[in-house]
């Protein structure tokens, strides 16, 4: 690894969805005025997330489906298609 190219305030911080209420501990050099008590006891800065992988649809298989069928008909209906 190169010196002198890594960020000096590389520390641990907790991350929080907020979307379905998930915290997890890792590293981060994101600035942050917040802190949290985490399940160890030990206070950590913390580093607010709108998505993580327990909200993402990749990850939890939530995903909408199109009704591609229905689409379809409604295309031949509009250009009267048979």
């Amino acid at each position: 690894m190169k010196k002198g190219i890594h960020p000096e305030n590389y520390r641990t911080v907790v991350f929080k969805d907020y979307s379905c209420d998930y915290t997890f501990l890792g590293k981060s050099c994101a600035n942050t005025t917040d802190t949290i008590v985490f399940k160890d006891g030990n206070e950590y800065p913390l580093v607010k997330l709108d998505v993580s992988s327990e909200s993402h649809p990749f990850f939890t298989g939530k995903v909408k489906l199109l009704d591609t069928a229905g689409r379809i008909d409604k295309f031949n209906k509009k250009y009267n298609r048979k």
